[in-house]
């Protein structure tokens, strides 16, 4: 028997339909990192990471110009089904001809570009400040800062950054999630906590004063627990990013790596479910702290998706991947990750919700732990399989990704 109708029927015995589970995964959007290709170099500077931002390894066939990372993202698309939007940082904007701006003077012709190439793939842009990897982080603070020279540069290109995800929706018909997160903070224990808040506030009340429509451009704002080089004290907590997106109608950005190690992020989303009409996620996989490990098909990505598909909040919940390895093919990086996380939602959109709700309800705990464990034992891979081979996407992807390698990467010297 073919083995996808062999799933199906075993899954529907369950009550689930393998049918509209294909159908509703179609549906959802990953917005995907360019940075995974290039180890978050960018092409406006040449100097090295910093900011409390790290890539590690030595891989051959880093991407070294938009040309080069546009044609990988573009081998990485071909291998990767389902809907896609692009995930860019300010650092990536291209200069022609000379034609360089500073981020407190980037413009969206800096990103056309850009645009050109979502067109092409019939994606939606997402977007993010870029907060690091300048001369003008100043002692690891920027809006921050109590320079208010240092400042004030880092406001203006929050403006700019707002103006150009606006452009980014306006020329691509969907909307932009523009997501700040700043890498502000002390190596050792501050002696004022306050003031530095107090101005991260006051520069966010600034650069949100400027006129944009909300139904374009939705403004979210990421935590971060600590980072290199600001072990003792981050200006951007959870708790501050959830008060001001609340006070400010913006939508709170949970990184998964971006907690304590015990913190599980897919126990935090009901909660803000609660409170927030949308919330965004920057799905990775923290290796003992934010390591920015590829995505893969563990248990806490399969919990986040659980939450998201359980509580029917798809079209409530905006997801992003957000890692970077420079140890292994960069390409498959960005494949296997991205391909984990459709995974882990298919898995969630392949259970009987409802029944295991009720189990809980009724306090039928035995029956509930053993359904659980049951849906482990399901056919789920001929029905991945099934979703792949539908939009003509091969299930190997390894052979494919080592040939692109030998013609391509191995000869960027």
């Amino acid at each position: 028997m073919n083995a996808y109708i062999d799933a199906k029927e075993r899954y529907a015995a369950l009550g689930v339909d393998t049918e509209q589970a294909l159908e509703k995964l179609q549906t959802i959007p990953i917005s995907i990192h360019c940075w995974q290709g290039d180890d978050v170099s960018g092409f406006d500077r040449d100097d090295a990471l910093s900011g409390g931002i790290q890539a590690t390894g030595d891989y051959p066939g880093k991407a070294r110009t938009p040309e080069e990372l546009m044609a990988d993202m573009d081998f990485a698309l071909r291998l990767i089904p389902g809907k896609h939007k692009l995930n860019l940082h300010a650092s990536y904007a291209i200069f022609e001809n000379g034609d360089f701006a500073d981020r407190d003077q980037i413009q969206p012709k800096h990103f056309a570009k850009w645009v050109e190439f979502a067109k092409q793939h019939h994606a939606g842009i997402d977007f993010n400040p870029t907060f690091f990897s300048h001369p003008m982080v100043k002692d690891n603070l920027t809006l921050s800062s109590p320079d208010e020279t240092t400042r004030r540069f880092w406001v203006e290109h929050g403006k700019r950054c707002i103006e150009i995800a606006e452009y980014f929706a306006t020329q691509l018909g969907t909307p932009c999630v523009v997501n700040f997160w700043i890498p502000d903070g002390y190596k050792d224990i501050p002696a004022d906590r306050l003031s530095p808040r107090a101005r991260f506030k006051q520069s966010m009340d600034e650069i949100l004063s400027i006129p944009y429509d909300k139904n374009k451009v939705l403004v979210t704002l990421e935590s971060k627990v600590f980072g290199i080089g600001l072990e003792s004290y981050t200006v951007g907590s959870a708790e501050f990013c959830l008060s001001y997106a609340a006070q400010n109608g913006l939508t709170p950005l949970m990184d998964n790596g971006h907690y304590h190690p015990t913190e599980l992020v897919s126990d935090k989303i009901s909660s803000l479910l609660l409170f927030y009409d949308k919330i965004a996620l920057h799905v990775t996989r923290p290796v003992r702290w934010d390591s920015d490990h590829v995505v893969l098909f563990d248990d806490e990505t399969r919990e986040i998706a659980k939450e998201i598909v359980w509580h029917d909040a798809l079209d409530r919940v905006l997801i992003a991947t957000d890692y970077f390895d420079a140890s292994i093919n960069r390409i498959s990086a960005w494949v296997t990750g991205v391909r984990n996380v459709q995974k882990a939602l298919l898995f969630a959109l392949l259970a009987p919700k409802d029944e295991l709700k009720a189990l809980q309800n009724n306090n039928q705990t035995t029956k509930l732990m053993v359904l659980q464990e049951e849906l482990k034992l399901q056919p789920f891979g001929a029905v991945w399989e099934e979703y792949l081979s539908r939009q003509n996407i091969p299930a190997d992807y390894l052979e494919p990704i080592l040939q692109y390698e030998q013609k391509v990467l191995v000869n960027r010297k």
